[in-house]
Parts: C-alpha cells; sequence; structure tokens
C-alpha cells in the first residue's frame, strides 16, 4: 500500500502551527456535526416558512443525514489522494456555499436539496480531524487533540438544539444556516494558512474504483434511508422501505467483498483485523446510539408532553453540554494514567444510570427533574468517546488511520441511526399498546370513568356537545399518560443497551495509558 507522509515523530513540531491548524479543523468539525442537530428543535418554525407539510418537514434532517453517510468513509480515500488540508478547504467552501443555499430557500423542493449537497460535501470535515489527531501530533500531545475531538463530538448534537432554539427565537429559522458562515470563514484562513500536514498521492487516482464507490453509495444510501424513515412508515410494510432493505442486504456485502479483493479499495477494511479496532467500533456505535438518542429522547419529550417552546427545549437542554466540558479536561488526565478499558465501562455504566433512572418519568418532570439524568449520562458518554477513541485507534499503524478514522465516524453515525429507529419505533408501539391498557383498565373501574365523564361535563356545560367534550378531555389525559409511559420504557430501553455494552469493553486488549500507535509498517 501507498504510503502518505505524515510529521514523523522524531521531526521537531512546531507546536504553536499544528495547535492553529488543527483549531480550524475542529471548528469545522463542529459546524458539521452542529447541523445535524440545529434545526431539531426549530422545524415547526421551518414548516411555517416554507410551506411543507408534516411529512415533508423530516426530510431537512434525513437529506442531510443521507448523502453525508456517504462522504465519511470517502474522505478517507480523498485525503491520501489529494492531501489532507485540500479536501478539507473543498468541503469547507462546499459546506458554506450551501448553507448560505439552504437558509434562502423559498421551496421545500430547493431546502432539501441544498441540505443533501450541505450534508455530503461537509460530511469529509468529520473523520479527517481525527486522522490529523493520531498522525500529525507526537506521542505526547495525541490525548489532548482526542479529548478536543471528544468535546466537539459529543458537545455539538447535544448544544445543536439549544442554539437552534435561541437563534430561531431572536433573528429567524433561516440563521440556523446562515450562522455556518461566520466561523466557516475563520476555518478556511486557518486551515489554508496552517494546515499542511500531509501530501497526496496523485498515483491513487489510477485505477480509481468507480464499482465499489456505486456499491458503497448504494449500500450506506440504502441504509440510512430504512433507519431514517422506517419507524415513519411501518417498516417492512411499506414496499419503499422492503426494497432498500434488500438493496442494502444485496450491496452490503458485495462492496466488503469489493474492498478485500481490491486492489485499490475506496476503503480499506483490513483495520478490521485489529481486535481492539473491532470492539472499539462496537463501542463507537453505541455511543453513536446514546448520544443521539438521549438527545432526541428528552427534547421530544419536552415538546410533546410538556409543551414546550424551541428556547425552552435548548435551556432544558444545556445542562447536558455543560456536563460533558466540565468532564472532558479531567477524563484527559485520566486516560494517561488508567486503562481505557476500565474509563469506557465507567462511562457506558454511568450513561446506562442516567437513563435508568429516567425511565420514571411523569407527565410533570422539567428542567430540575431532568438536571441529574442528563448531568450523569453527558459524563458517562464523554467517558466511553474518549476512551473509545483510545482503544480504536492507538493500537492502529499510522497508513491505516485515515481509513479508519472514517470508519469510526460512520460506525457513530449509524449506530445514531440505528438509535433512532429503535426508538421511534418503541414510542410508537409502546404508546399504543400503554394506552390499550389504560382504556382497558378505565372500562373496569366503570364507576371511576363514569364520575370523571361526569364532572368534565359539568366544566364543558357551555360547549355545544358538553358529553363528546368531556369524552374528548378523557381520551387527551389517557393519551398524554400512555405516551409519558412509552418514554420511560424508551429510557429504560437505551440504559439497558448501555449496561450490556459495558461488558463488552472487557473483550478488548490492554491498552497503555497514554499510548500512542506502533510505527508505520508501510512498505
Amino acid at each position: 500500500m501507498t504510503a502518505i507522509n505524515t510529521v514523523e515523530e522524531e521531526k521537531p513540531v512546531n507546536w504553536t502551527v499544528l495547535m492553529l491548524g488543527f483549531a480550524g479543523m475542529v471548528i469545522g468539525q463542529f459546524m458539521a456535526i452542529l447541523d445535524i442537530q440545529i434545526v431539531a428543535a426549530s422545524l415547526t418554525q421551518i414548516q411555517a416558512g416554507i410551506g411543507a407539510s408534516a411529512d415533508e418537514i423530516s426530510w431537512i434532517q434525513t437529506a442531510y443525514l443521507i448523502p453525508e453517510v456517504v462522504m465519511i468513509p470517502l474522505s478517507g480515500f480523498l485525503s491520501r489522494l489529494w492531501g489532507t488540508q485540500k479536501v478539507f478547504l473543498a468541503s469547507c467552501v462546499g459546506f458554506l456555499l450551501t448553507s448560505v443555499a439552504v437558509g434562502l430557500s423559498s421551496s421545500i423542493e430547493m431546502m432539501i436539496f441544498f441540505r443533501a449537497v450541505q450534508g455530503f460535501v461537509g460530511g469529509a470535515m468529520i473523520p479527517t480531524v481525527f486522522a490529523v489527531a493520531f498522525t500529525a501530533f507526537p506521542p505526547e500531545r495525541r490525548v489532548t487533540a482526542s479529548v478536543i475531538m471528544g468535546l466537539i463530538v459529543t458537545l455539538a448534537p447535544t448544544i445543536g438544539p439549544t442554539l437552534g432554539g435561541h437563534l430561531t427565537e431572536w433573528l429567524s429559522w433561516r440563521w440556523l444556516f446562515f450562522i455556518n458562515v461566520f466561523p466557516g470563514l475563520l476555518v478556511l484562513f486557518l486551515v489554508g494558512r496552517y494546515a499542511n500536514f500531509d501530501k497526496g498521492d496523485p498515483k491513487l487516482a489510477k485505477g480509481f474504483d468507480w464499482f465499489g464507490l456505486f456499491l458503497m453509495a448504494t449500500f450506506l444510501m440504502s441504509l440510512q434511508f430504512v433507519l431514517e424513515e422506517g419507524a415513519k412508515n411501518d417498516w417492512f410494510a411499506d414496499d419503499h422501505i422492503l426494497l432498500l432493505t434488500v438493496v442494502a442486504a444485496i450491496t452490503g456485502p458485495v462492496f466488503v467483498w469489493r474492498s478485500l479483493t481490491s486492489a485499490n479499495p475506496l476503503v480499506e477494511l483490513r483495520a478490521f483485523g485489529n481486535r481492539n479496532f473491532m470492539v472499539g467500533v462496537i463501542m463507537t456505535f453505541v455511543v453513536g446510539a446514546a448520544l443521539f438518542g438521549g438527545s432526541f429522547l428528552i427534547p421530544l419529550f419536552l415538546s410533546r408532553v410538556r409543551d414546550y417552546s424551541a428556547a425552552e427545549v435548548g435551556t432544558t437542554m444545556i445542562v447536558s453540554g455543560l456536563s460533558m466540558f466540565a468532564v472532558g479536561p479531567f477524563v484527559g488526565r485520566l486516560v494517561r494514567k488508567v486503562d481505557a478499558r476500565i474509563l469506557m465501562f465507567i462511562g457506558f455504566m454511568m450513561a446506562a444510570w442516567g437513563m435508568w433512572d429516567a425511565r420514571l418519568v411523569t407527565e410533570d418532570w422539567a428542567f430540575w427533574e431532568f438536571a441529574g439524568v442528563q448531568a450523569m449520562r453527558g459524563a458517562g458518554v464523554m467517558i466511553a468517546m474518549i476512551a473509545s477513541q483510545q482503544v480504536t485507534m492507538t493500537t492502529l499503524p499510522p497508513h491505516m488511520v485515515k481509513n479508519a478514522s472514517g470508519l469510526v465516524n460512520l460506525s457513530r453515525n449509524v449506530g445514531g441511526a440505528f438509535g433512532l429507529a429503535l426508538l421511534n419505533t418503541s414510542l410508537t408501539e409502546n404508546t399504543a399498546r400503554h394506552m390499550g391498557e389504560l382504556t382497558s383498565a378505565l372500562d373496569r373501574t366503570n364507576v371511576r370513568a363514569t364520575m370523571m365523564i361526569e364532572a368534565l361535563t359539568q366544566r364543558f356545560q357551555n360547549s355545544v356537545d358538553p358529553h363528546a367534550s368531556a369524552l374528548k378531555a378523557v381520551y387527551g389525559i389517557l393519551q398524554k399518560q400512555a405516551t409519558t409511559m412509552a418514554f420511560g420504557d424508551a429510557f429504560a430501553m437505551l440504559a439497558i443497551g448501555c449496561a450490556l455494552t459495558a461488558f463488552i469493553t472487557l473483550m478488548s486488549k490492554p491498552v497503555k495509558p497514554g499510548s500512542a500507535p506502533p510505527p508505520s509498517d508501510v512498505h
């Protein structure tokens, strides 16, 4: 395999230049991840602004995520071909232009198109930062870089609804996208001036695997669509979901075969031969589910059950971000002294504890009730994220890092999509189940039901049909209670998943605290 020049460990490193270039890349990575969730609390306002239907507006997020999953693994090949700096600059320019185009959109079709392009071009800014952290930094600084990345990866989707909700309330929903311009210009300056970390290898362009690209794009886009839209469309009862599931089931294995047999594969899968990398990818998958799952359930509960505004949801969610920010530096010190497997176990168990407490959620839960849940979940996810990065990347030789970073980030995104699909399905099915149980119980306690309906009928005596209004009110009370119970089930399911994963961490090999990747064996 052709080697790519990296900053060699024995070569003197200009720490200031390295940090300035890396800082620019980190800001770009933050923007790309933030834009996944920044619209979450403002979909109603966007829907009203462009006249979209309830079904169409969900595509504002889906259109961004589906093409993004194609670029994330592809960016490893592109950075080896052209060099990290050129790929990142091209990605940032495309991301800024499409951000403005999305903000100026006047129709749902126009917005969906530009969101798709934005997700695709911006996807390259996510994994390239990981590659730089584990190749350009000297060994003693890699834990620091890992902590910074952990903060960005966990904070961005967590504070997305917070920032988005307040931007929409203060300015308008269009500023959810215009806001990218200002930090984006800073990114272009810093990366263009200081981020010349490596050189590309134009020889890789010869024999480009177009068939492999087709297989990868078809597999990942089909899989992402099924995960994003399956719960809304009753899964395999929908012909499109069934068809795309079959497509993904066929193209996935064929893509793996192509990657393993091609002389110049788009994605190098040999990293999976490393046991720590394999376990680390599984951990990252679950971190994605826990990170995006928690950031999905709490805002949805607050808006659906508590009728919170976008700004109120954002204010409540800030606790997760604060806990992650507070824990990050502390974890950075621990990683240098403690076996990363122990930290992963602790992190997942803390996240499980926080989610398990939330299984007791009631209709009255608000900021303070969720504060403890968010603090425990946020701290646990941060610990698990940073520790899993160490386990995953530090035992890989440098020539595998670029491709491996794309696979790690892909596993987190797919994990998030898988978690959201599972939680959406759970909420739908359990709400219906609890509603059935509550209405059955109401029928059995007929005296209480009669008294409640009579009291409500008296309250609505000035309406056109007091009895019908009373029945509607009873239905609303039961529906809210059933929905709340379904959220409790979803929190419990997420907690059990994190707890079970904690024990999988013990399957990885011990990693010396603060260790660096082994010397390159590129030939």
